[in-house]
């Protein structure tokens, strides 16, 4: 079950002497910064009205690649599916810079290698990946040269002829027959995982995909699948953008205190910082410095019950408490430090 121990820089303390503590510490600061917020939806909502009272900067581990998926929503739309969806419907998927099973293992067993009610067969092809699974081809890049490949692959899509005979390694003749596969197709989704595109300017490599589904459309039916739904980043980004109309913000560098959220990942801890830091997050966590103030929280769908977005971003999915611990909620602990601040 891991650590059930509050300290304060280290050492054994009682509960409340370490809500005590964060609480001296939000009340000094004038600029604090909440981070990590690997959390439920519950647990966000508990954090977000502690940001109120403190003016608190909020900011999700995964901002980055929530980020990708966004600026290509907002500036051009999108065309995007669902996986039961997947699962009834998809005849061919194309994985886009993701082998998807890293994040989501149980992904093929129980939206592919499955008989839909419209579908029986399908084929599956990664597309810049070059560890593809049995009974999957691969069109392997490195992941960098992914805006070049999507580049051709959406002129091609358009019927536009290309002089080059190989692209990042890959083959023109070899895009011409996974375009010709996904035309002929009935139902062809392409999938990504915005966390794993990783370099500069990516999302134009995310909006090349969204248009190469729009183009498909014109003559037969295809969909985007973006997958997320790491360290509750899908949860956490909706209920903010329920809660104060806006998407969670990006970088931010200009804070004095530091309240680190991590219900989930022991091995994600907060960034280190001159500023007091505060972490409320699982407590197999292990710190090269200890934190002004560590308290161990209980991790929903273990420890108790919560309720996050499916990876698709299509439904709510309730996590029911698997075993029994005398570890505090994080709904629980930031109402009691929202009790001390003055």
């Amino acid at each position: 079950m891991g650590g059930t121990q509050a300290k304060i820089k280290g050492k054994n303390v009682s509960l409340s002497e370490a809500v005590t503590e964060a609480a001296s510490i939000l009340n000094k600061a004038k600029q604090p910064l909440f981070a990590g917020l690997s959390t439920d939806i519950e647990g966000f909502r508990a954090i977000n009205q502690l940001a109120e009272k403190t003016n608190a900067t909020l900011q999700h581990a995964n901002h980055a690649s929530t980020q990708r998926n966004m600026r290509v929503l907002q500036n051009s739309g999108w065309q995007t599916t669902t996986l039961t969806e997947v699962k009834n419907r998809a005849d061919l998927i194309v994985c886009i810079g993701t082998d998807i099973v890293s994040h989501n293992p149980r992904f093929f067993e129980r939206f592919v290698d499955v008989e839909g009610m419209f579908v029986t067969k399908r084929e599956v092809i990664y597309l810049g990946v070059d560890n593809a699974p049995k009974g999957a081809s691969s069109l392997a890049c490195k992941i960098t040269d992914l805006p070049e490949v999507l580049a051709a692959l959406h002129a091609l899509t358009l019927g536009k002829a290309l002089k080059a005979e190989a692209v990042a390694g890959i083959k023109i003749a070899d895009l011409q027959n996974l375009v010709a596969k996904l035309q002929a197709s009935k139902y062809a989704v392409l999938a990504w995982i915005a966390k794993d595109l990783d370099f500069p300017h990516a999302e134009l490599t995310i909006q090349q995909i969204t248009q190469i589904v729009a183009a498909l459309n014109q003559t037969t039916r295809a969909s985007g699948l973006p997958l997320g739904g790491s360290d509750g980043d899908t949860s956490v980004n909706y209920a903010h953008t329920w809660l104060n109309g806006l998407i969670l913000g990006s970088d931010t560098d200009t804070h004095d205190a530091t309240l680190w959220i991590n219900s989930f990942n022991a091995e994600k801890l907060p960034p280190k910082s001159d500023a007091p830091t505060i972490v409320l997050g699982n407590g197999n966590s292990v710190f090269e410095t200890p934190p002004d103030v560590f308290i161990p929280i209980a991790t929903p769908g273990l420890d108790c019950s919560g309720t996050l977005f499916r990876v698709d971003g299509s439904v709510t999915l309730p996590l029911n408490k698997m075993r029994e611990n005398t570890l505090p909620t994080l709904t629980e602990i930031a109402r009691q430090i929202e009790v001390l601040l003055k």
